[in-house]
């Protein structure tokens, strides 16, 4: 899955996408895409990640007490 990075405005590859699904990880491990050039695995936050339309994640991709009220 391709997401966009907030800070730099380039695609990131999404390698384990349990990990960006689950809301207790606050990271997960993407390629930065640049060109044919193809980047290393390295750990974004999720909270700098968003889809390509510069929609928001899911909360419940984030957050795990997204359902309750305080």
């Amino acid at each position: 899955m391709f997401l966009k990075d907030t800070k730099s405005g380039g695609l990131v590859e999404v390698q384990n996408l349990h990990a960006l699904f689950d809301p207790n990880e606050a990271q997960v491990d993407v390629r930065f895409q640049a060109g044919e050039e193809v980047g290393d695995i390295v750990k974004a936050d999720k909270a700098g990640l968003e889809f390509p339309s510069a929609e928001a994640l899911p909360k419940c991709w984030l957050d795990p007490h997204y359902r309750i009220d305080f």
